[in-house]
């Protein structure tokens, strides 16, 4: 959630954390942005006016770099104009302040249910496909033996293909250890680094690339 009025960002925070959704609010735009490319999230819940960025270049910004993640503009401008303004640059829907908390509660509700990508079952990237269903995974005509962790740190990859995956990200989603005293960064480094082996194996073009220090990209080409 982007927004600026903290009173508001406290309530709506309370009414979707009792929904048992996770919630995380940034105060104006460019923290917003920043947050809102860094890490993948089911929904955004975006102000139009804000210190920084507003809102409508957020959203512009998002879509321009291929970020599908479901918007709902939260905003108190109520014409016709703003509104067709906001859905032009790619929000999904749009509630006019003051609102009923249940309407956006039911809002959520219902862009969650339209489907995520992690619904998602077969994705691609170059020449590289991935079938979640089968479990199987192909670089051009050379089918990829993987192992289960293997697997799933490429699904990973691929579903947030072209955007940066730092190693608290898979400590989290894929190792599913949000707190742990030791730090995972060896043994993710060693996996990573067979599946590098097992995908850009013999290929022209490298796909798994390394952002020194921050984490990994799948991305055709030089990230």
């Amino acid at each position: 959630m982007v927004e600026d009025e903290r009173k508001l960002g406290l309530i709506l925070s309370s009414a979707l954390r009792a929904e048992s959704h996770d919630v995380c609010v940034s105060a104006n735009g460019t923290e917003g942005l920043q947050q809102a490319q860094a890490e993948p999230f089911d929904l955004v819940l975006l102000d139009l006016m804000l210190p920084g960025v507003n809102g409508l270049e957020i959203l512009r910004t998002l879509r321009a770099h291929r970020v599908q993640t479901p918007v709902l503009i939260l905003t108190a401008r109520d014409g016709i104009d703003d509104r067709v303004l906001g859905l032009d640059a790619g929000a999904d829907d749009y509630l006019v302040k003051p609102f009923a908390v249940a309407e956006l509660l039911a809002r959520v509700r219902a862009l969650l249910r339209r489907g995520r990508p992690s619904d998602v079952l077969r994705l691609k990237a170059a020449d590289l496909e991935l079938d979640v269903a089968t479990r199987q995974a192909l670089r051009g005509e050379r089918t990829l033996d993987l192992t289960a962790r293997e697997f799933e740190l490429l699904e990973y990859l691929m579903r947030h293909q072209d955007h940066l995956v730092s190693r608290d990200m898979l400590v989290r989603d894929v190792w599913k250890e949000s707190r742990r005293a030791t730090p995972l960064d060896n043994v993710i480094d060693v996996q990573m680094g067979r599946l590098r082996r097992k995908v850009d194996a013999d290929a022209t073009q490298r796909l798994i690339h390394t952002v020194r220090g921050v984490g990994f990209i799948l991305k055709a080409g030089e990230p």
